[in-house]
């Protein structure tokens, strides 16, 4: 006998083609009804909140007197919540907003007492290879998804049995690692059973359709339905219309069910032939049209932000935190709480793609803003902290007229050399020594002293000095009123050298030099000659037309034709790209570029190159009648306007001294509209696979879509990196917040970085204009280009390492010269590793225990080592922060087999 079970829900898109405030407008009512149905029909069991807590916060913000309801019916079970915070995009967001959208969903479910241990991924642009494994170390075992292996066209429209990786809807998910979990596909989307008839002869109709859809793809008698769909209201008269349904087909057991329920069914009922699939789900077995990945260049800038602010939260704030908190200082867990929380309101699928109305994104850029104050203050105050307890008094002895020291930090989990600039106080004239007019004018009278920068061995370290002049600057005590004050400020850049990972290294300005001060320190420089720039790693010629031939020296290897811009038009929308139908195309190869030297500072050069690009305007006029007659886009026919502007785009070479990449930037005022622009990386590697950094894992993927793909781009995501290697050469290209990459069939296996896309419309049901994705602004865009010798993984990690440094800004603080008790250099936390990539450091408010995380970048087992100072106890983790085996220790180190892709987490006790 087949059951049918209904699972009552709704689909809740935070916002999308609403703003925020009119989809929580309907929220609401939703929420006031579904209590009501709750109270008034008993047959109604249950309704799942789309698995995302954030709902509940939504709601009680405008109904906080529903709050003792609200919860009775949670703890009831009939209103199911959790196991997410939000439901995110998961390959836009970083590996650790993934967990912590996790925790903290976990957390306020924990609030009401009831939680959800389902995987839920029900409209996410595809899947994460390592949900699999994420989910079993949060106790779960079963995911449902509605993308990814399923072939889902317009209107979630699906093809024959035979086109996909499994013939059920039921299938076993594995992570890179091995884990596994039961997958569980919405092969019928996630509104087969929505909107149920209660009149007997519509009824009839709507159950010989739908039964014979479930039965098509289900592998047990256990057929889902699910009662609802985006933004669906609550079906009131779902009883009635479940009971005719009984009348009808007596064959047939209709169950109002929820997903323990039927999970549990299935799971009693599945057969033995179950498929196996692995890793991502990107919809690979597909024409390639409905991927959604070119979400991945709507709208950029939001991206860019994005980026800026989950690095400040995850690889700054918190290891700073937990530092400090190391040292007596509070940890500071309410406000990481809610930097994240107001960072993954702007992570679900529709609001960080970038596919959604143009209030929306304004809305966004808020967020961001909030989001990245809170984790600024949150470091300010921990730097504070911290070097408050080191000792700098050794720098006054090495300058008679006065010692300015600093602090560099390094929050990588690597030692890092590199570029670092820190503004400097070196006197101040507070408010109450006179009017501000007058104590400026006393300052700025007075010459600069002379000085020198020193590192903590006293010896001299080379650098560029900047008079800031006299400016305003103000202090807040915690136990005094504000203290304004008039400064003189200067700006030193200089060569931070093996700075050590999760540490830092200190230095001073000093004035009146003593005899102390040791001479000699630094590095070998950077040499700028001609159109060329050199250090001990690579050689960066640049050509006529600006592009860049770099040889890598320790490997002889020569990379040539490196960033060539390409612009194309696009008529596609803010999920999909469409090149124009005559394929035009403008690109700076072969076109002459404004070369100069900007830089030659010994510790780093710079070139800046200009090419002057004239694009095509827009579209031409017939794109906007093909968006208003909702004309699909893969059958438009327009074109570029034949009307150019000129587009002016700088780009900046730098080369550091001790650098193993090519730092290059692009600057730019976008003033035309439905194109695209790519930075095109040729590597010349000959292999038919690629890898990019992707969720807890360096993604393996196919540079050759499969049989069944037909769009012509074959574009993916990024985070950190894409790379490509063979046995002989390697290139890998890091990013800040580019997240849209393709490997291009071009016998050059060239990596295409998308800097910037314009979109006319949203896409999608209906037509909705979003002028604003146009992104008619100021754009800029950061790379690092780094070769690399091939021939096997090891020297593909070491550039992996490369581009995770990166992504990481440097941390400076001005303190005074005073003893301590931490020392002038110093990590708190050393481990090593070969394939093996730093994720997180934190602390646990639970247990009060540092959480570090990493994952194994190969496929094999390493070995990771750890040494904390003070540390009495290691213990492995899960991502929920529990308390697993312990880890035997000698001394204060610990060490540990990691299998090949696995995510460790370990807690570090210190009590």
């Amino acid at each position: 006998m087949k059951t049918a079970h209904i699972i009552s829900h709704t689909h809740w898109d935070r916002e999308w083609y609403l703003p925020f405030e009119t989809h929580r407008h309907l929220l609401v009512k939703l929420m006031d009804t579904l209590m009501d149905t709750l109270e008034r029909d008993p047959e109604f069991r249950s309704f799942h909140l789309d698995g995302q807590t954030i709902i509940l916060d939504d709601y009680l913000a405008i109904r906080p007197d529903r709050k003792e309801r609200l919860a009775r019916h949670i703890a009831e079970g009939r209103i199911v919540i959790g196991p997410w915070y939000v439901l995110q995009d998961e390959f836009l967001t970083s590996s650790e907003a993934n967990v912590r959208n996790l925790q903290y969903g976990h957390r306020d479910a924990a609030k009401y007492g009831a939680l959800c241990k389902i995987g839920y991924f029900p409209d996410s642009f595809g899947n994460m290879g390592q949900a699999p494994q994420l989910l079993l170390q949060a106790g779960i075992d079963t995911a449902v998804f509605g993308r990814g292996v399923t072939p889902t066209g317009f209107n979630n429209t699906v093809g024959e049995p035979g086109e996909y990786e499994s013939p059920y809807s039921e299938m076993m998910w594995q992570s890179p690692d091995g884990s596994g979990v039961l997958g569980i596909l919405f092969a019928n989307w996630y509104c087969n059973g929505m909107e149920v008839p209660t009149d007997p002869e519509a009824a009839k109709a709507y159950w010989d359709a739908k039964l014979s859809g479930a039965g098509k793809y289900a592998s047990t008698p256990h057929l889902l339905f699910m009662n609802g769909c985006d933004h669906q209201p609550v079906q009131t008269d779902l009883s009635e219309a479940i009971r005719t349904a009984e009348k009808l087909y007596p064959d047939v057991s209709f169950v109002h069910s929820n997903f323990e329920d039927y999970v549990k069914a299935v799971k009693e009922s599945l057969p033995a032939d179950l498929s196996v699939i692995r890793g991502e789900l990107r919809s690979q077995r597909t024409a390639g049209w409905y991927t959604l990945v070119n979400t991945a260049s709507s709208r950029i800038y939001l991206k860019q932000m994005n980026h800026r602010v989950q690095t400040l939260l995850e690889k700054v704030a918190e290891p700073l935190a937990a530092f400090a908190s190391s040292l007596g200082h509070p940890y500071p867990g309410h406000w990481l709480e809610y930097g994240w929380k107001t960072l993954m309101q702007n992570h679900p699928h529709d609001s960080i793609c970038g596919c959604s109305v143009d209030e929306v994104h304004r809305e966004m850029v808020t967020r961001f803003e909030k989001s990245g104050q809170v984790a600024e203050n949150i470091v300010g105050d921990s730097l504070q902290a911290i070097v408050s307890h080191v000792d700098t008094s050794k720098f006054a002895e090495y300058g008679d007229g006065g010692a300015h020291p600093f602090v560099v930090f390094n929050t990588s989990g690597w030692v890092r050399s590199g570029t670092v600039s820190v503004e400097l106080t070196i006197e101040r004239k507070y408010f109450s020594a006179g009017a501000p007019d007058r104590l400026a004018r006393e300052l700025k009278a007075k010459p600069l002293p002379a000085g020198s920068l020193v590192d903590d061995r006293g010896a001299a370290v080379p650098h560029t000095l900047e008079d800031l002049g006299v400016q305003f600057g103000y202090d807040l005590p915690e136990d005094r009123f504000r203290q304004p004050y008039m400064g003189r400020k200067i700006r030193l850049t200089f060569h931070a050298s093996g700075v050590p990972s999760l540490g830092y290294r200190s230095f001073a300005w000093v004035t009146g030099i003593s005899a102390a001060v040791a001479s000699g320190s630094g590095c070998e420089p950077v040499a700028a000659s001609g159109r060329g720039l050199e250090n001990r790693y690579l050689k960066v010629e640049i050509e006529n037309d600006g592009s860049l031939t770099v040889t890598e020296k320790t490997s002889g290897l020569v990379f040539a034709g490196l960033g060539i811009l390409e612009d194309t038009g696009d008529v596609g929308n803010e999920y999909i790209y469409k090149q124009t139908a005559d394929g035009a195309t403008v690109t700076t190869k072969g076109q002459a570029a404004d070369i100069r030297l900007i830089e030659d500072a010994g510790y780093r050069a710079s070139f800046e190159i200009v090419h002057r690009m004239d694009i095509p305007v827009s579209a031409d006029e017939r794109l906007q009648t093909e968006i208003e007659e909702m004309t699909p886009f893969t059958m438009r026919e327009a074109g570029r306007s034949q009307e150019t502007v000129r587009m002016d785009i700088r780009v900046t070479v730098r080369l550091e001294a001790e650098g193993r990449g090519v730092l290059v930037s692009a600057a730019f005022d976008n003033k035309a509209k439905d194109h695209r622009l790519r930075m095109l990386v040729p590597t010349d590697a000959v292999t038919a696979v690629h890898r990019a950094d992707s969720i807890f894992e360096v993604a393996q993927r196919d540079t050759e879509p499969a049989a069944e793909w037909n769009n012509p781009s074959n574009c993916q995501h990024q985070h950190a990196f894409a790379g490509v290697y063979d046995d002989a050469r390697g290139m890998t290209v890091a990013n800040h917040g580019l997240q849209e990459y393709e490997v291009l069939r071009d016998g050059r296996s060239t990596i295409a970085v998308t800097l910037l896309r314009s979109t006319a419309e949203l896409g999608d049901w209906g037509v909705f204009h979003t002028p604003e994705a146009q992104c008619l602004r100021a754009c800029t865009a950061e790379l690092c280009l780094i070769p690399h010798a091939g021939g096997g993984e090891e020297h593909a990690y070491a550039a992996y390492e490369e581009a995770y440094r990166y992504q990481i800004p440097w941390q400076t603080v001005q303190t005074e010269a005073a003893a301590g008790t931490l020392p002038s250099v110093h990590s708190f936390f050393e481990w090593s590793g070969k394939a093996m990539a730093f994720s997180s450091l934190k602390l646990s408010e639970e247990s009060g225990d540092w959480m570090v995380r990493w994952f194994n970048m190969s496929g094999s087992e390493r070995n990771l080592r750890c040494l904390a100072s003070g540390a009495n106890g290691f213990y492995k983790s899960g991502v929920l922060e529990d308390r697993r085996e312990a880890i035997e220790v000698e001394g204060s180190a610990a060490s540990l087999a990691v299998r090949g892709s696995e995510i460790v987490t370990l807690g570090v006790s210190f009590a």
